[in-house]
């Protein structure tokens, strides 16, 4: 069997030699390197199984002179730093900001200005509400080097381990990914469009808000049994999926002492989450 290349694929061997220099030590990654030249890598965490990390998160982790994470990032990814590596937490709660975005960005453009390798790593995808996107506008506005390693999102990483698929062909057509961080107190979202049939709504960081998410979900049209799920710890072993529907699930949370981060499913695939779970009575390793 003969395998046929894209016209403008490059040629096997060549790409077994661009990938061989991807994995060249960091300072070779730069090209032209200077022993002053620092460059940020902004690095997915994914949501906070370790084994979840890409090849070349894991990498940049082994290798980079200081790391930068935020309160998303679980331990098991932080076990991946080697003890010669500086850490510097930037994480950011609910009233609790240990550094404020504007100090996150001059952060990273001064250790890079000293000729370090810094790894900026954030929970889940930086581009997918991490504000990935503001600090390299920073970054690249100051002149620095920078590199995008993509993580797996929440959703889709939380999902999966909660046996809950974003798309079915009988149920869901399409997915809206929406951020629930209340803003002035109120979930200030795009009410008919989390409404739609057919559709998977993914909500991040909306714990706080679920109660008035149900609600005007609700008032908006949403059938009052639409199926809803909310996981907590979404693909480590303190994982804790709460089912219900938008009548019922605001009480079922808080019997249930749910606290954040956690991620919200509403659909009619939820429903397939008693039949396809898994992750629950998994056993800790899988035999080869």
């Amino acid at each position: 069997m003969h395998l046929r290349l894209h016209p403008h694929q490059p040629s096997l061997p060549r790409q077994r030699r661009l990938w061989q220099q991807r994995s060249k030590p960091l300072k070779a990654d730069v090209k032209n390197f200077k022993p002053d030249a620092g460059r940020v890598y902004l690095v997915g965490a994914g949501p906070g199984d370790p084994e979840l990390l890409t090849l070349r998160a894991a990498r940049l982790l082994k290798q980079a002179d200081v790391i930068v994470y935020d309160n998303l990032v679980s331990e098991g990814v932080l076990a991946f730093v080697p003890p010669t590596a500086e850490r510097i937490y930037a994480g950011k709660r609910r009233n609790e900001h240990t550094l404020r975005q504007e100090q996150i960005n001059s952060l990273l453009v001064k250790l890079a200005s000293q000729g370090k390798q810094v790894v900026r790593l954030k929970g889940g995808d930086p581009f997918i509400f991490g504000r990935g996107g503001e600090e390299l506008q920073t970054l690249a506005a100051s002149g620095v080097a920078f590199e995008v390693v993509p993580g797996v999102t929440a959703a889709s990483g939380v999902s999966s381990y909660a046996g809950i698929p974003l798309t079915h062909r009988d149920h869901a057509q399409c997915c809206l990914f929406v951020t629930g961080h209340l803003k002035n107190g109120t979930a200030d979202l795009d009410w008919p469009s989390l409404v739609r049939l057919n559709q998977t709504v993914v909500i991040y960081m909306g714990l706080l808000g679920l109660p008035e998410i149900c609600r005007e979900m609700v008032a908006h049209g949403a059938s009052p049994e639409l199926p809803i799920a909310v996981v907590q710890d979404g693909s480590l072993p303190t994982q804790k999926v709460v089912t219900g529907t938008l009548v019922n699930m605001a009480e079922r949370v808080a019997q249930a002492g749910l606290k954040s981060p956690c991620l919200t499913i509403i659909g009619e695939v939820v429903k397939l989450h008693q039949e396809l779970a898994w992750f629950e009575s998994a056993p800790s390793t899988v035999a080869a």
